[in-house]
Protein backbone atom coordinates (compact mmCIF):
# COMPACT_ATOMS: atom_id res chain seq x y z
CA UNK A 1 0.00 0.00 0.00
CA UNK A 2 1.03 3.54 -0.95
CA UNK A 3 1.03 5.73 1.63
CA UNK A 4 2.54 9.18 2.24
CA UNK A 5 5.62 9.75 3.36
CA UNK A 6 4.45 11.67 6.68
CA UNK A 7 2.12 9.12 7.71
CA UNK A 8 5.05 5.92 7.44
CA UNK A 9 7.34 8.31 9.64
CA UNK A 10 4.40 9.25 11.82
CA UNK A 11 2.53 5.42 11.83
CA UNK A 12 4.39 3.56 14.67
CA UNK A 13 4.07 6.83 17.27
CA UNK A 14 0.96 7.31 16.66
CA UNK A 15 -0.23 3.95 16.77
CA UNK A 16 1.42 3.17 20.15
CA UNK A 17 0.00 6.95 21.35
CA UNK A 18 -3.42 5.26 20.62
CA UNK A 19 -2.34 1.85 22.35
CA UNK A 20 -1.51 4.09 25.39
CA UNK A 21 -4.58 5.89 25.49
CA UNK A 22 -6.71 2.76 25.02
CA UNK A 23 -4.73 1.11 27.92
CA UNK A 24 -5.20 4.78 29.96
CA UNK A 25 -8.95 4.71 29.03
CA UNK A 26 -9.48 1.07 30.23
CA UNK A 27 -8.83 2.19 33.97
CA UNK A 28 -10.82 5.05 33.62
CA UNK A 29 -14.50 4.44 34.99
CA UNK A 30 -16.27 7.72 35.51
CA UNK A 31 -16.86 11.17 33.69
CA UNK A 32 -14.82 13.47 35.83
CA UNK A 33 -11.88 11.10 35.79
CA UNK A 34 -11.75 11.12 32.17
CA UNK A 35 -12.50 15.06 32.15
CA UNK A 36 -9.28 15.01 34.67
CA UNK A 37 -7.31 13.16 32.00
CA UNK A 38 -7.46 15.17 29.11
CA UNK A 39 -4.29 17.04 27.07
CA UNK A 40 -5.84 20.13 27.05
CA UNK A 41 -3.09 21.98 24.90
CA UNK A 42 -3.23 19.27 22.41
CA UNK A 43 -7.39 19.72 22.16
CA UNK A 44 -6.80 23.41 21.50
CA UNK A 45 -4.08 22.31 18.89
CA UNK A 46 -6.31 20.28 17.09
CA UNK A 47 -9.36 22.31 17.81
CA UNK A 48 -7.48 25.41 15.88
CA UNK A 49 -6.19 22.93 13.14
CA UNK A 50 -10.19 21.93 12.45
CA UNK A 51 -10.66 25.20 12.05
CA UNK A 52 -7.97 26.15 9.69
CA UNK A 53 -9.44 23.67 7.59
CA UNK A 54 -12.82 24.85 7.57
CA UNK A 55 -11.28 28.94 6.81
CA UNK A 56 -9.19 27.00 4.05
CA UNK A 57 -13.00 25.73 2.84
CA UNK A 58 -14.35 28.99 3.19
CA UNK A 59 -11.67 30.79 1.32
CA UNK A 60 -12.23 28.32 -1.78
CA UNK A 61 -15.96 29.10 -1.15
CA UNK A 62 -17.53 26.89 0.41
CA UNK A 63 -19.96 28.76 3.15
CA UNK A 64 -19.38 27.54 6.73
CA UNK A 65 -22.74 26.80 7.14
CA UNK A 66 -22.50 23.44 4.83
CA UNK A 67 -19.46 22.24 6.29
CA UNK A 68 -20.64 19.13 8.91
CA UNK A 69 -18.49 18.43 11.37
CA UNK A 70 -18.15 15.13 12.77
CA UNK A 71 -16.27 11.91 13.96
CA UNK A 72 -16.02 8.22 15.83
CA UNK A 73 -14.44 8.05 19.05
CA UNK A 74 -12.01 10.42 20.13
CA UNK A 75 -12.78 11.87 16.86
CA UNK A 76 -16.34 12.57 17.89
CA UNK A 77 -15.09 14.06 21.26
CA UNK A 78 -13.24 16.51 19.12
CA UNK A 79 -15.93 17.86 16.75
CA UNK A 80 -18.25 18.14 19.50
CA UNK A 81 -15.35 20.20 21.03
CA UNK A 82 -14.39 22.11 18.04
CA UNK A 83 -18.02 22.78 16.93
CA UNK A 84 -19.62 23.97 20.07
CA UNK A 85 -16.20 26.28 20.01
CA UNK A 86 -16.03 27.14 16.25
CA UNK A 87 -16.12 31.06 15.34
CA UNK A 88 -18.55 29.97 12.22
CA UNK A 89 -21.43 29.54 11.82
CA UNK A 90 -21.55 25.09 10.77
CA UNK A 91 -23.97 22.90 9.11
CA UNK A 92 -23.91 20.58 11.82
CA UNK A 93 -21.62 18.71 15.10
CA UNK A 94 -21.72 14.66 14.94
CA UNK A 95 -20.30 13.00 17.67
CA UNK A 96 -20.20 8.99 17.37
CA UNK A 97 -19.12 6.68 20.31
CA UNK A 98 -17.61 9.96 22.03
CA UNK A 99 -17.85 12.46 24.68
CA UNK A 100 -17.39 16.13 25.98
CA UNK A 101 -13.76 17.14 26.19
CA UNK A 102 -12.81 19.54 28.80
CA UNK A 103 -15.85 19.03 30.09
CA UNK A 104 -15.08 22.05 32.76
CA UNK A 105 -13.12 24.49 31.04
CA UNK A 106 -15.00 23.72 27.05
CA UNK A 107 -17.43 26.97 27.62
CA UNK A 108 -14.63 29.06 27.97
CA UNK A 109 -13.78 28.51 24.52
CA UNK A 110 -17.29 28.91 22.86
CA UNK A 111 -17.40 32.74 21.39
CA UNK A 112 -19.35 35.26 22.86
CA UNK A 113 -21.57 35.18 20.02
CA UNK A 114 -22.01 31.77 19.95
CA UNK A 115 -22.45 31.08 16.00
CA UNK A 116 -23.19 26.61 16.73
CA UNK A 117 -26.23 27.32 19.72
CA UNK A 118 -28.63 26.87 16.91
CA UNK A 119 -26.86 24.08 14.96
CA UNK A 120 -28.31 20.39 15.80
CA UNK A 121 -25.59 17.97 17.51
CA UNK A 122 -26.37 14.57 16.40
CA UNK A 123 -25.03 11.45 18.90
CA UNK A 124 -24.87 8.08 18.64
CA UNK A 125 -23.72 5.45 21.31
CA UNK A 126 -23.44 1.97 21.78
CA UNK A 127 -25.31 0.64 25.47
CA UNK A 128 -22.64 -1.97 25.61
CA UNK A 129 -19.43 0.13 24.68
CA UNK A 130 -16.30 -0.83 26.89
CA UNK A 131 -13.69 1.56 25.41
CA UNK A 132 -16.21 5.03 25.57
CA UNK A 133 -18.13 4.19 27.89
CA UNK A 134 -22.50 4.89 27.11
CA UNK A 135 -22.19 6.88 30.50
CA UNK A 136 -20.07 9.20 29.30
CA UNK A 137 -21.99 9.89 25.87
CA UNK A 138 -24.70 10.53 27.78
CA UNK A 139 -23.50 12.67 30.03
CA UNK A 140 -22.09 14.85 27.70
CA UNK A 141 -25.82 14.80 26.28
CA UNK A 142 -26.72 16.39 28.76
CA UNK A 143 -24.49 18.85 29.45
CA UNK A 144 -24.95 19.89 26.25
CA UNK A 145 -28.60 20.12 26.59
CA UNK A 146 -28.61 21.93 29.80
CA UNK A 147 -26.30 24.70 28.62
CA UNK A 148 -28.87 25.03 25.59
CA UNK A 149 -27.84 23.14 22.60
CA UNK A 150 -30.04 20.43 20.63
CA UNK A 151 -28.77 17.37 20.92
CA UNK A 152 -30.60 14.14 19.65
CA UNK A 153 -28.86 11.17 21.04
CA UNK A 154 -29.48 7.60 20.16
CA UNK A 155 -28.75 4.69 21.91
CA UNK A 156 -27.80 1.66 19.98
CA UNK A 157 -28.38 -1.20 21.70
CA UNK A 158 -25.79 -4.06 22.37
CA UNK A 159 -23.49 -2.19 20.18
CA UNK A 160 -19.93 -2.09 21.44
CA UNK A 161 -17.71 0.46 20.14
CA UNK A 162 -18.17 0.05 17.13
CA UNK A 163 -20.73 1.47 14.35
CA UNK A 164 -24.16 -0.02 13.25
CA UNK A 165 -26.06 -0.35 10.05
CA UNK A 166 -29.27 1.78 12.02
CA UNK A 167 -26.43 4.27 13.31
CA UNK A 168 -25.32 4.99 9.97
CA UNK A 169 -29.12 4.96 8.60
CA UNK A 170 -29.10 7.95 10.99
CA UNK A 171 -26.35 9.24 10.30
CA UNK A 172 -27.86 9.52 7.12
CA UNK A 173 -30.98 11.41 7.63
CA UNK A 174 -29.19 13.77 9.91
CA UNK A 175 -26.42 14.70 7.24
CA UNK A 176 -29.38 15.05 4.87
CA UNK A 177 -31.34 17.38 6.66
CA UNK A 178 -28.70 19.54 7.75
CA UNK A 179 -27.35 19.60 3.96
CA UNK A 180 -30.09 19.47 1.62
CA UNK A 181 -29.06 19.63 -2.14
CA UNK A 182 -28.06 22.92 -3.35
CA UNK A 183 -30.67 22.56 -6.56
CA UNK A 184 -30.08 22.03 -10.23
CA UNK A 185 -28.00 24.80 -11.50
CA UNK A 186 -25.87 22.71 -12.98
CA UNK A 187 -28.76 20.67 -14.94
CA UNK A 188 -29.32 22.10 -18.49
CA UNK A 189 -32.77 23.74 -18.74
CA UNK A 190 -35.28 21.78 -21.53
Amino acid sequence: MNRPAAIEKEGPKLNAHLIEFRNENARLTTFDELAQAHDQPGILRSRDYFNSLIKDEVKKGIPSSRILLGGFSQGGAMSLFAGITCPDKLAGIVGLSSYLLMEGKVKEYVPEENPNKETPIFMGHGDSDPLVKYEWGVATAEILKKWGWSVDLKTYKGLQHSADPKEIDDLEVYIQQRLPPLGDEGASKA
